[in-house]
């Protein structure tokens, strides 16, 4: 346990600098035993928990709010052999994603979800976010990659089993329960994971198009292929942004009003595939690059990936990540745009996200960290479109209020009725996720 100021600090604020609080303390236990002490050890003394794992959430649901003690998972970050007869793994839920990602090729497999802090955050966490990222479309969210989990409940039992079973109807599956909880319902400290068979061959094509109406054309075309596992698009002031935040030249001519970035894989190389496809977009295509080397695919994974620290340089933004039905991708970029303006006039919309699924990533610059008028008014456009407030980074404590815009008053009962049977007292991430009764 530490009180050092200095070193407490940089868990009391997110990766965005918006969300901060203060903590009590900060706990970092080594093992499971050690977890289930400290839990035990707030109970009986009724003082709230805040887990967290790499602390890369964007919505202030993995930092301290009012003097709770955090409770890091960073040193539970062992990564067992693979099974390669099963093609999985177990691992901590302080384990990274590169460390996942790292042992698993070595094994001639691929850990399925991949984001961009891929060396910071944590499974744990994208576990209890239920992290998305860029190959949702062909693989799924984290819950899917999920066989079985270990967690501490907030009475101090550990329930779970790991290593599982990926075929087992015995009771509920607290790993699917789990995902997306937000630490709300229980600490996860140990996570039973299946691994997919390794690509290696691979070509990305970033290709600009006029708009998001012909962003939407493109994006039917391009999602029939076969080897296709991504599918991202930028807006032309996200693409800039990342430009002038790398010191590179647009590898785009200009006059593009949204670029859609595709990679495929496979066994073999699927360039071909690839580049007969973006051939046959035709006018929709306004320029395109390829690339199937691997400096020439980080370069251009490297303009969509670097949008968010462009925007971070920028200043302290404003993070909507929704999700609206892919067919009305056009209607939102353009409402979400007039909106902002008509309540923000002095105020930068850079809007990117992963085009296969219609998870959009909302960013607004130049509003104060307390104005949540905008907040408001683009998770409501996205409701209003039949799409959904939180996508894949959460609810955290930024959309609590707004949960009643995509659940209904059945689900919010529900939600509240898992979080008393989980945790009676209330002491797991107090304020997260479930929006009080």
């Amino acid at each position: 346990m530490t009180t050092d100021p200095d070193v407490v600090a940089s868990f009391e604020e997110d990766w965005t600098g918006r969300w901060r609080g203060r903590a009590a303390c900060v706990v970092r236990p080594r093992s499971t035993d050690e977890v289930v002490a400290v839990v035990r050890a707030c109970a009986a003394h009724g003082v709230a928990i805040v887990p967290q794992g790499g602390n890369t959430g964007l919505v202030g649901g993995s930092v301290p709010r009012a003097g709770e003690v955090v409770l890091s998972l960073r040193r539970l970050d062992a990564v067992e052999p693979v099974d390669a007869a099963a093609a999985e793994i177990v691992v901590g839920a302080g384990a990274t994603l590169a460390a996942v990602q790292s042992v698993a090729r070595a094994a001639g497999l691929e850990f399925a979800v991949d984001i961009a802090p891929r060396a910071s955050c944590t499974i744990g966490g994208m576990i209890a976010t239920n992290a998305g990222g860029a190959h949702v479309i062909r693989f799924g969210m984290m819950a899917e990659q999920v066989i079985g989990v270990e967690a501490v409940c907030a009475d101090g039992s550990v329930v779970g089993r790991v290593p599982d079973l990926r075929k087992n109807n015995a009771g509920y599956h607290l790993g699917a329960l789990l995902a997306g909880s937000e630490g709300t319902l229980a600490v996860i400290t140990r996570a039973h994971l299946r691994l997919v068979p390794a690509l290696p061959e691979r070509a990305v094509a970033l290709v600009g198009v006029p708009g998001a109406a012909e962003a939407v054309q493109a994006i039917a075309a391009l999602r029939r292929l076969p080897s296709l596992v991504a599918l991202e698009i930028a807006f032309a002031e996200a693409i800039d942004l990342a430009c002038r935040f790398a010191r590179t030249e647009c590898p785009l001519s200009a006059g593009f009003g949204a670029a859609l970035l595709a990679e495929c894989a496979g066994r073999t190389s699927p360039l071909e595939e690839l580049a007969d496809a973006v051939t046959a977009l035709g006018a929709l295509a306004l320029d395109a690059a390829v690339a199937t080397d691997a400096s020439g695919i980080a370069r251009l994974w490297a303009l969509r990936e670097g949008i968010p620290d462009a925007i971070r340089a920028e200043g302290v933004p404003h993070k909507l990540d929704v999700a609206v039905p892919v067919a009305r991708i056009p209607e939102f970029e353009r409402a979400v745009r007039e909106r902002v303006a008509s309540l923000a006039p002095g105020a930068r919309v850079v809007v990117f996200g992963h085009a296969g699924d219609g998870n959009l990533h909302v960013n607004v610059l130049g509003l104060a960290a307390d104005d949540e008028a905008v907040d408001d008014a683009v998770l409501r456009l996205a409701a209003d479109l039949g799409g959904s407030i939180a996508a894949e980074h959460g609810v955290g404590v930024a959309k609590v209020r707004a949960l009643a815009l995509t659940r209904s008053a059945a689900d919010r009962a529900a939600l509240r009725s898992l979080k008393r049977a989980f945790d009676p007292a209330g002491l797991l991430n107090p304020g997260v996720a479930v929006p009080p009764d």
